[in-house]
């Protein structure tokens, strides 16, 4: 894939670049390399007074990182605007928090003192994915660079500007330049990077199938990685819910970003009792909304990213109805320049068909009936996927159930699941592995070092001495 700016609304190729070379690449190797070294030396206070200054470079500028946001990949500009302040929140988090999770832990043992500390890895690659091209990055860059570690990012392909506009953002809140470094390379260069000595851990935020070889990859060099993968989220609607509330969600959920979140609730389950009002609300709803020019205020949906992602979910869809499921709105591409596709649902899905056993990575909400919480959870959990889920509910007994049974890194109880710096994201089963976000998102990256002082055995060399 071309490194370049190609306007999604559009079609139209507004910047492109020159992918780095060997020689290139392994100048900013080694500045990060250098860097690290004194890097890790700074205090906490500094990094926060740096990483402060972030966050408010993010709020200061907003509107403009949204139009850039925009201009990219498509979302609409409330949506961008509102990225670029989330991260200026995650930003502050760990600027307040990262000193007390790097603390060192006392551990308790008689006749000596023992304690765990976390340091700093050292240079970090993070293979950042295009849909939220600003806090998938920060949602790293603040709990590794507040660790003490160095980034060298490799951005999507598609969204090289923002790329360069947060690694601008950092150097002006004063972290020196080698502590976060953009790598304009395609996809076949990123092996050698990993490969690299120097560079000690990798991170990613992608597809299933990136995810596969770059984990491979870190693992035969015996590296720590952190997978953030695809996501088929169930959204389950019971009997007791809110059904008013539910269904508000369910839309605002499945079209979020343009359908391409990989926390998109993309699986509406919902018990037989309520079926039909809820799909007649449903259908409603989602075919009212507003799809168009993603920089005009009142539009809710903008483009898909890429054409082939547009022609991607085209597919999908065709696949599915050609093997039974049913359009109930959207269904095909809207006419027109630009990758436009309309929010669409699609019932009666057969067990082998793409809306069943795949991800749709656009606004396509594949709807299924349950007869019971028993075959709501078989439902939700009929997937490889294990990323997010929400269940909406209010009978307790119901609740504690899809706590616990649901196969899947998150479980919300009538909430929309989302990402925030409080609380750990990851998934499980092909969803991926390990924690970003939180205390666990900085420990990820660190070297939990063991530290034990035999303090008998001190005693017991000074009385032999006398």
């Amino acid at each position: 894939m071309a490194i370049s700016t190609v306007n999604p609304a559009t079609g139209e190729e507004v910047r492109s670049f020159e992918a780095l070379t060997e020689e290139e690449i392994e100048e900013k190797i080694q500045h990060a390399a250098d860097t690290f070294g004194e890097y890790r030396k700074t205090s906490f206070s500094e990094r926060a007074q740096m990483m402060m200054r972030a966050a408010e470079i993010l709020e200061e500028e907003a509107e403009d990182f949204g139009r850039l946001m925009t201009s990219e990949m498509g979302k609409t500009l409330a949506a961008a605007t509102a990225e670029a302040q989330k991260c200026a929140r995650g930003c502050r988090y760990y600027a307040e928090n990262a000193e007390r999770f790097m603390a060192d832990e006392e551990v308790e043992l008689e006749g000596a003192r023992a304690y765990i500390r976390y340091e700093p890895l050292g240079p970090i690659l993070a293979i950042m994915p295009w849909n939220f091209p600003f806090w998938q990055v920060f949602r790293h860059a603040a709990p590794a660079l507040m660790a003490g570690n160095v980034i060298l990012l490799k951005h999507a392909s598609n969204v090289p500007q923002c790329a360069l506009a947060i690694e601008d953002i950092i150097h002006r809140a004063g972290f020196p330049e080698g502590a976060f470094q953009t790598l304009l390379i395609g996809s076949g260069q990123v092996q050698a990077v990993i490969d690299d000595p120097r560079v000690r851990a990798v991170t990613l935020t992608g597809s299933e199938g990136a995810g596969r070889s770059v984990g491979a990859e870190a693992g035969e060099n015996i590296k720590p990685s952190v997978l953030e993968l695809g996501g088929s989220d169930p959204f389950i609607v019971m009997p007791s819910a809110d059904l008013e509330k539910a269904v508000s969600t369910a839309v605002t959920s499945r079209t979020l970003n343009n359908g391409q979140s990989c926390i998109n609730a993309k699986r509406i389950i919902v018990h037989e009792e309520i079926a039909d009002e809820f799909e007649r609300r449903f259908v409603e709803k989602m075919s009212s909304l507003k799809v168009g020019d993603p920089m005009e205020k009142g539009t809710d949906m903008g483009p898909l990213a890429t054409a082939q992602i547009l022609e991607d979910v085209d597919s999908q869809v065709k696949k599915s109805v050609e093997a039974g499921a049913r359009v109930l709105t959207g269904g095909k591409p809207m006419d027109g320049p630009g990758n436009f596709y309309p929010p669409t649902v699609i019932t009666d899905i057969p067990e082998d068909s793409p809306a069943y056993v795949e991800e749709i990575f656009g606004p396509v909400a594949s709807f299924f009936r349950a007869r019971d919480i028993d075959d709501a959870i078989r439902l939700a959990n009929d997937t490889s996927f294990g990323l997010g889920s929400s269940a909406w509910t209010n009978d307790p007994a119901e609740r504690e159930r899809f706590v616990n049974e649901i196969e899947a890194g998150m479980v919300y109880v009538n909430r929309m699941t989302e990402s925030t710096p409080e609380i750990p994201f990851g998934g499980a089963k092909n969803s991926g592995y390990g924690r970003e976000l939180s205390h666990f998102g900085i420990h990820e990256f660190t070297n939990i070092k063991t530290v034990w002082i035999d303090e008998s055995a001190e005693g017991a060399g000074t009385v032999a001495s006398e």
